[in-house]
């Protein structure tokens, strides 16, 4: 094939991917907050931080940090929300780069992440705090680094690394190109694509999950700059440099670990070994992953009533 013809080729593909990702995110609607209550916005860093807050807040309260995937957003808690706000002063923030919070095209790190952590929970009085996968690790790195308290931690299937290791700045930067960028994260995040991660390794029972999430989550996936935090995250860059066991025994806070008993990303095994080496419960969901909040909520509130109510 001649250049002329290879440049011509290139062209007219560069052309329909640009159509085809403009197209895409003309149907993505303006995002709705997930979450019934208070929708109120946090400014921190030049960022505009949405959450949403619920029950009486003379209550203790009781923070929910969501997990981080490519269609991350405080939904994350939507089964438990509303029933957890009838005990507590529930607030559940949108992370960075997620949700209905501000998405600037940022190289998205852990060390944000846990800053942000850091400053949110100091806004609160000796907070609880529910924090899933990633979270968990950017909460415990925030406590160990500042003197921000929290009266309790339910963390749910933490890890600390969930890509790449070292990370992998190409990867990274191929994800936040303009063009081909945009159409890769189409791929990764869509319909087809959410619904086979959700499977794999979210959800026990698929039947769990209605068809309004998923569209939710298609929803979230699509709105502006929305590539940028998952860019970092694919690529390894929101790895958090911690050792969960060793933070929380520094920090010697009352935590219960919650792990899904068919988890394959972090396996109960790992799960096993940060509850002995930390000497903390271990609570496991059986029929569940990674989301054994959302697939057994009957259970997961008393859960929490019951090792809140420990502590008071």
């Amino acid at each position: 094939m001649s250049i002329r013809k290879l440049l011509a080729s290139a062209a007219v593909g560069g052309g329909a991917i640009t159509a085809l990702n403009r197209w895409l995110q003309a149907t993505a609607t303006d995002l709705q907050p997930p979450l019934d209550g208070a929708h109120h916005t946090y400014r921190w860093r030049e960022i505009d931080i949405a959450y949403t807050e619920a029950g009486d807040p003379e209550n203790q309260t009781l923070i929910l940090l969501h997990g981080i995937n490519a269609a991350g957003s405080s939904g994350e808690f939507r089964e438990v929300f509303d029933d957890l706000a009838e005990e507590y002063h529930v607030v559940a923030p949108e992370l960075p780069g997620f949700g209905c919070s501000d998405r600037p095209p940022l190289r998205y790190s852990a060390t944000l992440y846990e800053g942000f952590v850091a400053d949110f929970l100091a806004e609160y009085d000796d907070p609880a705090v529910v924090a899933s996968s990633l979270s968990a690790a950017y909460t415990l790195d925030a406590l160990t680094a500042t003197e921000t308290a929290v009266s309790e931690l339910l963390l749910i299937c933490p890890t600390a690394i969930a890509g790449p290791e070292p990370p992998n700045q190409w990867l990274r930067e191929l994800f936040r190109l303009p063009v081909v960028g945009t159409g890769l994260f189409n791929l990764v995040a869509s319909k087809p694509s959410i619904r086979y991660f959700n499977a794999d390794h979210g959800y026990y029972d698929m039947a769990t999950v209605t068809e309004d999430w998923l569209d939710y989550e298609w929803q979230t996936a699509h709105q502006p700059n929305a590539r940028f935090a998952p860019a970092s995250f694919i690529s390894g860059y929101l790895n958090a440099d911690i050792d969960l066991a060793e933070a929380l025994s520094e920090l010697a806070i009352p935590t219960t670990v919650l792990w899904g008993r068919d988890a394959e990303i972090t396996p109960l095994s790992q799960g096993r070994k940060l509850a002995a080496e930390a000497d903390v419960p271990l609570v496991v969901f059986d029929d569940s992953k990674l989301l054994p909040h959302v697939e057994f909520p009957e259970e997961f509130v008393p859960l929490v009533d019951e090792q809140l109510s420990s502590d008071r």
